[in-house]
């Protein structure tokens, strides 16, 4: 599912306009992502979480060359799934295999 299949998804189940359905979703995205910019981590229950982890610079390869490069620092966002949804996961992957 892409960001425009979400959208019409939750105009059609909630009778919404599909303006104020993507004002919706662009709000969301909107303030998880200001919320990891400023460091917090956000959580949704029975979801997961999102957090902004650091990776430290290091040297690695060139894979056309094999010259030796340094890889500056950088930050990445993290989703860790909570349980309760790896839980249903697995369970529908479970019940598929029969």
């Amino acid at each position: 599912m892409n960001k425009n299949e979400l959208i019409d998804l939750l105009a059609e189940e909630h009778e919404l306009t599909k303006t104020f359905a993507r004002d919706l979703v662009d709000s969301i995205f909107q303030k998880i992502t200001d919320s990891v910019q400023e460091g917090e981590e956000v959580a949704i229950f029975g979801f997961g979480k999102f957090k902004v982890v650091e990776r430290g610079a290091r040297k690695g390869r060139n894979p056309q060359t094999g010259e030796a490069i340094k890889i500056a620092a950088s930050k990445n966002l993290k989703f860790e799934s909570a349980k309760s949804l790896k839980e249903t996961l697995n369970v529908k992957r479970r019940s598929r295999k029969k």
